[in-house]
């Protein structure tokens, strides 16, 4: 049973690829950044939403059943380090020149790695499936930090838990 605490200072965050076209893209861009894993990261938000649909019988001012719908996930990336990666993870070869027609758009998992320092071994790992990014917008405040914050899209998602031997 995993009864840890995490902190974001226990965690890490990498891109993983699967094969085939917008996997060989978001490679093409993980390996020329090297981004496993992404550096300056300073927060990460995964959300996932089942839109539930209640039945109301007539009669009935409560619902007398729940019936699941669609489950949608997705998140945010925030990263105080600007060099085109996410960007380029996003637009794939667009990011460089504006393409003549459509174009491969990328798609990678996002793997967020959390262990505690204290107890090796115990860890837990979230890992978002068929990630797209989707918007991606850079601040440059005047007496702050330049940040870059992406927003994903994701087909699904997993969670794994280990404890210490």
């Amino acid at each position: 049973m995993a009864t840890n605490v995490y902190r974001g200072s226990d965690g890490t965050i990498s891109v993983a690829v699967e094969s085939g076209l917008e996997g060989d893209k978001a490679k093409a861009i993980n390996d020329a950044y090297a981004l496993t894993p992404i550096g300056r990261v300073t927060g990460v938000t995964v959300r996932v939403t089942n839109e539930l649909k209640p039945f109301h019988e007539l009669g009935q001012r409560f619902a007398t059943e729940l019936r699941p719908g669609n489950v949608n996930v997705y998140g945010t990336i925030d990263r105080a380090y600007i060099n085109g990666a996410l960007l380029k993870l996003m637009l794939g070869d667009a990011a460089d020149s504006r393409p003549a027609g459509s174009f491969i758009n990328p798609s990678f998992n996002l793997s967020v790695r959390l262990e505690n320092p204290a107890l090796p071994g115990a860890s837990t790992t979230v890992t978002v499936m068929g990630v797209k990014l989707d918007q991606w917008n850079y601040t440059l405040p005047e007496d702050d930090f330049a940040m870059e914050k992406v927003n994903f899209r994701a087909l699904w998602v997993k969670v794994e838990d280990a404890s210490a031997a």
